[in-house]
């Protein structure tokens, strides 16, 4: 664990974690809860996860959202737990409530048409480990699982069909660990997490665990009001205020927070 931001004092996060009446945890899927997996449907959480999220779930003065670029209901069928965290997905187009109620927000039809020819120009593209995902307001290019010496070309390839297409104003060519996402601009994960703190009071715990470059935005909106936290085995550059490695200093964080009742609970 080590603390990149010289405005965070970790012991004055965790005593204001214990005197809050309320507290936010903010978290990220692939990559922060779960490794990757080149089959998305195998990207389980890490031994001792679930038992973490269970245990805050049952504390009320505790709010879990997570926040991911996959479909909602994905991300809810790979966490099993009894009482359901708030999730939004497709990087925030997509919000799921504990109550499955579910909220969509819906892009322009000039991007669905973007998107469309984003789709047709990426098919001719996929070769032998390479997988095209498309979802409300975007379109991703997977290649994890490919020989390292053929990404480089797949990567060149992608980003001069798509880049066209972002060049247009309506459209964002984004990197992500494993692949390349073409998306309507406007909604991210950060457009969540303001969502999450305009429904926050001010004096409460917040916190938000990324990994990815998708989960830049979200550090820098979460750090007007909490903690950013970047999680992942090596370190990158980040605007993080604190690095975690998985799992070990993943469930110490989660366990820290559970172990610290909040005010009145």
């Amino acid at each position: 664990m080590q603390v990149l931001s010289s405005r965070v004092d970790l012991a004055a996060f965790y005593s204001r974690l214990a005197d809050a009446q309320q507290r936010v945890l903010m978290i990220d899927y692939d990559g922060t809860l779960a490794p990757f997996k080149i089959r998305p449907e195998q990207a389980v959480p890490y031994p001792g996860v679930l038992e973490a999220l269970r245990a805050l779930m049952e504390q009320e003065s505790t709010r879990v959202v997570i926040v991911s670029g996959r479909r909602a209901m994905e991300v809810a069928e790979l966490l099993p737990l009894r009482r359901k965290p708030e999730i939004w997905g497709a990087h925030g187009w997509e919000r799921v409530t504990p109550q499955g109620e579910t909220q969509m927000q819906e892009p322009a039809d000039e991007v669905q048409d973007a998107l469309a020819q984003a789709e047709s120009a990426a098919g001719a593209i996929q070769a032998a480990g390479t997988r095209l995902e498309r979802k409300p307001a975007s379109i991703a290019f997977h290649w994890r699982g490919v020989e390292d010496a053929a990404v480089g070309a797949l990567r060149e390839r992608v980003s001069s069909a798509w880049k066209p297409l972002a060049d247009g104003g309506l459209l964002e060519l984004m990197p992500f660990d494993g692949g390349l996402e073409l998306r309507a601009c406007g909604t991210n994960k950060q457009h969540a997490v303001k969502v999450v703190l305009s429904e926050t009071p001010p004096d409460s715990a917040v916190a938000y665990l990324g990994d990815d470059i998708t989960d830049e935005d979200a550090f820098r909106a979460v750090k007007a009001q909490g903690l950013a936290v970047l999680v992942r085995p090596e370190f990158r550059e980040t605007a993080a205020d604190l690095w975690i490695k998985p799992p070990q200093e993943l469930l110490a964080f989660l366990e820290n927070w559970r172990d610290k009742p909040a005010q009145g609970a």
